[in-house]
């Protein structure tokens, strides 16, 4: 998952490098405010995947004494400080580039480069929007694409996918303007132009946030995973009862399972330890998310 997820990054950061140069000298060279909003996008999305892959390696670290459970959540945060920039940086910059093209128009010249970048942006975007898609479709499975936004665990991926739809939308909402600021001959609607993308971005951020903010909270393992653990744990020789069993994401792909379990009385301590020992490996054997697995004995009465 994390080698899928660093080839949507680098694909999207490769993509929005070239886009936010063009953009910038296009909008520099034109004086488009809806391609300057275009340019901030498109560097605020290059940022961005610096971020999640700083995020992809630092959740990689070992556990240590002082975070036992390990660095998986630091994809979370980072997602999340993503989320915010766009908002903030994205979204804001680009809603009052708007505001001031409308309360001072100014038409565009030589519009052509406008739609020559746009055209360049759109191939770029359309590639990287691609990449993003194919490694999505692989892990979603029969859920539609809502559904397994609202499923996945990878912040990254989800993530990349909704900047990159973002930015296609951006484009054409960038096009439309350009397109009516020039046969209307009416620079205002270039202003338009730039408050719909920022409108957009915002949106798209608060999707984002939302998400994630569900993930750093702390979400349990998918239905699949939960009925298959409590399937096995179920089907334990030595199990009279189950008491609870709590699932936890500490990283996209490393849950954590703790169950409360009634032993039989007649089981001697060693061999609810071996018990123990074999659960565990079967767990982690039929749902490999599972990295760590607490287990306690305790009289179903006493529960």
């Amino acid at each position: 998952m994390a080698g899928n997820s660093k080839k949507v990054i680098f694909a999207a950061l490769a993509g929005n490098s070239l886009i936010a140069l063009t953009k910038f000298a296009a909008a520099l060279y034109t004086g488009s405010s809806a391609m300057m909003s275009e340019g901030i996008h498109s560097l605020v999305d290059t940022g961005n995947q610096g971020l999640l892959l700083l995020g992809l390696n630092r959740s990689k670290k070992p556990a240590d004494e002082r975070h036992p459970f390990g660095y998986g959540a630091e994809l979370y945060f980072w997602s999340f400080v993503v989320a915010i920039l766009i908002f903030a940086l994205g979204a804001g910059i680009s809603i009052y580039e708007g505001i001031h093209k409308i309360q001072y128009p100014q038409p565009v010249s030589h519009a052509w480069v406008n739609y020559a970048v746009l055209a360049a942006a759109m191939l770029f975007e359309g590639i990287a929007t691609s990449v993003a898609f194919r490694e999505f479709d692989k892990s979603r499975g029969k859920y539609s694409y809502i559904q397994a936004i609202r499923r996945s665990k990878n912040p990254a991926i989800f993530t990349v996918l909704f900047e990159d739809a973002a930015a296609m939308l951006g484009l054409l909402i960038a096009l439309v303007g350009l397109l009516l600021a020039q046969y209307l001959n009416m620079p205002i609607f270039d202003g338009i132009a730039s408050i719909g993308i920022g409108i957009v971005l915002a949106l798209a951020a608060f999707f984002l946030a939302y998400e994630t903010k569900g993930l750093l909270i702390g979400e349990a393992a998918n239905e699949e995973d939960r009925a298959e653990i409590a399937r096995i744990i179920g089907e334990t020789t030595g199990i009279t009862g189950v008491n609870g069993i709590i699932t936890l994401h500490l990283g996209p792909d490393e849950v954590l399972v703790n169950a409360s379990l009634d032993f039989e009385d007649k089981l001697s301590a060693h061999m609810v330890e071996q018990i123990t020992a074999k659960l565990t490996q079967k767990l982690q054997h039929h749902v490999p998310s599972v990295k760590r697995v607490f287990i306690e004995a305790k009289a179903w009465t006493d529960a």
